[in-house]
């Protein structure tokens, strides 16, 4: 080896050994250099969505064994039907019904089945008898003996013989010993059981042997309950569903470089149908399937009335959750109400007024809250508020004052048996008779106000009425209940519009803590027939269908449209089904307890009934009319501008408040600034501060009106009627 190749040996001998060495310096030099420099420029050109992008973090392998634990979703130990008392009782009760209607048709037709089993004991007996003899000679090793003669195998067919020799000695015997015990049992039967034993037994006998007769063609027994049979909802058919929306299985979609559905839990049964539960392609929401739920109806080849998307409140906008019924809503058979024959109610508590799409029941607590009702006529409206006011009518209790303004009475079932106050028509007289009720709750209102503020803290500890102050007949804080169908006749009366306005708002606003209750119902939830201050301010809402966007909003609140909450998917025949908000959950399906008028009528009475037992029937419900219907309307504009002379730009509400009561003391007895400003928004004359002298002369600011603006609401409301 000459020098030159010794030199390159020791170079290469050098480099193997120092190969896996990292050169620290050169290291820190390159990474400083990749990050002055961009990413690979040909994989972001080309949008290549593996490429990683600078702000990526490093790879990690997700979250740690703690991290999922955490985020894990835990399957309840017990099942939702057995934590619900009702759930379990309606479970039991269907089970109950369905066996005792299978014991009563089949016992029915016992004589029937009897009578098909005797003509086919015949064939059965010959059937017993050709089986006997067959098992006994062997008859079923005859194919094997006789193939073992084709191939001339004479050892074959000697083992199959002496096999066959043995089994027929054993099975003789057998077949003795049972004939022997048979006919002693027969013989025992015939000489010392009684005829009835004799009879059961040849029947038993009979009966056996038409059983063993009967022909797979010819069924004995009818079908005593025809199963609705709905195809078992699979991952396939939800796929083809979506496909035909336009959304792939995510592995089609990922093959043309997509998103698409991914399922993120098992489909299950849930209730009377199927869950399934996924998430859709990255930017597309479940609204844009509730849209389109037409199509993925006729996807799952199901009626409209079975298939209900619906958005999971707690996860992002893309996670679905489909669940299909076996029946439609609309005409599936639904639980009997508990409170339809008999019970009381406790307003202050949940209870029942529907079920959802799994056909479990739906609670209301009536108390502290405003409810909206909307829908276009013939949905169900009037039916959804004369069962809530049926309720409040099995509350001994509680004040009922209904107003029917369609006029065709169907209110009459509470209003004419329980309510303190009661009307049908929109008559300037029902009209006037509506106004000064409304007079008197307002007041009723402010002299509660005062009464819970003067309780001691021990008794009243949450400023607001409860079932045991309602208990309690001296403080007179019992629950008042207003229904009131077709309230827009109130809010757009070209009069007292805006004095029904604004007594309505302020009770809506302030009614619940103390104890009253208001429910509207119309057929046209705009601005003009549910004024935004009720609208926006009711606790709870129900929304059937409805034609548009607006309506949808105007009822279930802002923005409900773009959430997926839309009534408008409803169908003409989804009669009582609606959305319901309140009871402190998003929205929910639900289909409202049917009660016809007959039915109706004999709740009624038995609420009417159990008043007369408890003396709490008052008012229209006795015959008695209240003494101040005829009392002369007021003008609030007018009257505060003649106790606020020209001289007074500006007033404190304080002394406004103080010379409205001085002028009406009927009227303005125990307003206070706060009334004031709620009386007046309405109208649309705002308070606020304003400049003035205390009774020691020092100036101060304080809450008050402008005489120039009550001037100019008392100008445009007039020319607005004098346009009318």
């Amino acid at each position: 080896m000459n020098h030159r190749d010794e030199h390159d040996f020791f170079n290469r001998l050098e480099a193997e050994l120092t190969a896996d060495v990292v050169d620290l310096d050169k290291a820190r030099t390159a990474r400083t250099a990749s990050a002055d420099r961009p990413a690979d420029p040909t994989a972001e050109e080309l949008g290549d969505p593996s490429a990683r992008r600078l702000v990526d973090g490093p790879a990690l392998a997700g979250p740690g064994y703690l991290g999922r634990l955490l985020g894990a979703k835990r399957q309840a130990i017990i099942p939702p039907w057995l934590r619900s008392t009702e759930e379990l009782k309606t479970a039991a009760g269907w089970v109950a019904k369905h066996y005792s209607h299978l014991a009563g048709y089949h016992a029915l037709r016992s004589p029937v089945y009897a009578a098909r089993l005797t003509l086919q004991a015949p064939r059965g007996a010959a059937r017993v008898v050709g089986g006997s003899v067959r098992w006994l000679a062997d008859r079923e090793g005859d194919p094997v003996r006789a193939a073992a003669v084709r191939r001339e195998d004479a050892v074959e067919y000697l083992t199959l013989s002496r096999q066959r020799d043995g089994r027929v000695r054993l099975r003789a015997i057998i077949a003795g010993l049972a004939t022997l015990v048979g006919s002693i049992t027969a013989l025992s039967i015939y000489v010392l059981a009684p005829g009835w034993v004799q009879a059961l037994s040849v029947s038993a006998l009979v009966l056996a042997l038409g059983a063993a007769g009967r022909r797979p063609d010819a069924p004995v027994i009818n079908r005593a309950v025809e199963v609705v049979k709905a195809p078992k909802l699979t991952s396939d058919i939800i796929l083809r569903a979506l496909g035909a929306l336009g959304i792939a299985p995510i592995s089609q979609a990922q093959s043309k470089g997509r998103d698409g559905f991914t399922f993120t839990a098992p489909i299950t049964r849930d209730g009377p149908g199927w869950r399934a539960e996924g998430d859709l392609p990255y930017g597309v929401t479940v609204t844009d399937v509730i849209e389109r739920r037409d199509k993925l109806a006729s996807g799952l080849r199901r009626p409209l009335g079975c298939v209900w998307p619906e958005a999971v409140p707690d996860e992002h906008t893309g996670r679905l959750v489909l669940w299909v019924g076996d029946q439609d809503m609309s005409t599936a058979k639904k639980p009997t109400w508990p409170l339809l024959k008999s019970g009381s109610v406790d307003l202050f508590k949940p209870v029942a007024f529907g079920t959802d799409q799994r056909g479990r029941w739906v609670e209301i607590t009536l108390m502290y809250i405003a409810a909206v009702i909307g829908a276009i006529p013939r949905m169900g409206k009037t039916f959804l508020l004369r069962l809530l006011l049926l309720i409040a009518a099995l509350d001994i209790r509680a004040e009922l004052h209904t107003y029917d303004l369609k006029g065709t009475g169907d209110l009459d079932p509470v209003g004419e048996k329980v309510s303190h106050r009661h009307r049908a028509g929109d008559e300037d007289a029902d009209i006037e008779y509506a106004l000064a009720d409304l007079r008197e709750v307002r007041e009723e209102l402010r002299r509660r106000a005062k009464m819970i503020r003067s309780l001691p803290r021990d008794i009243c500890p949450e400023s607001k009425v409860t079932s045991e102050l309602a208990n309690k007949p001296k403080l007179g804080l019992h629950p008042i209940v207003i229904g009131v169908d077709e309230c827009q006749v109130w809010f757009e009366h070209p009069k007292h519009g805006s004095e029904f306005e604004e007594i309505c708002t302020d009770l809506v606003k302030r009614g619940p803590a103390t104890g009253i209750v208001l429910l509207l119902a119309t057929q046209r939830p705009d601005a003009k027939a549910l004024p935004t201050g009720i609208s926006a301010n009711a606790s709870a809402r129900f929304c059937l269908k409805v034609m548009g966007q607006l309506e949808n909003d105007m009822v279930l609140g802002t923005s409900s449209y773009k959430r997926g909450v839309r009534a408008t998917m409803f169908s003409w025949k989804d009669k009582g089904i609606h959305y319901f908000v309140g009871e402190g959950s998003d929205a929910r399906i639900v289909s409202s307890v049917y009660v016809d008028a007959p039915t109706a009528e004999a709740i009624g009475n038995r609420a009417r009934a159990a008043r007369e037992r408890a003396g709490t029937l008052t008012g229209h419900a006795l015959g008695l009319e209240p003494e101040h219907t005829e009392r002369s309307a007021y003008d609030l504009l007018s009257d505060i501008l003649a106790v606020v002379p020209a001289e007074e730009p500006k007033l404190w509400s304080e002394i406004v408040v103080s010379r409205l009561a001085d002028l009406r003391p009927d009227v303005y007895g125990g307003w206070d600034p706060e009334g004031l400003a709620a009386a007046l928004k309405p109208h649309g004359v705002p308070t606020g501060q304003v400049w003035g002298k205390t009774e020691g002369g020092k100036g101060a600011n304080r809450r008050g009106i402008e005489r120039a603006r009550i001037t100019a609401a008392i100008a445009e409301r007039d020319g607005k009627r004098d346009a009318s």
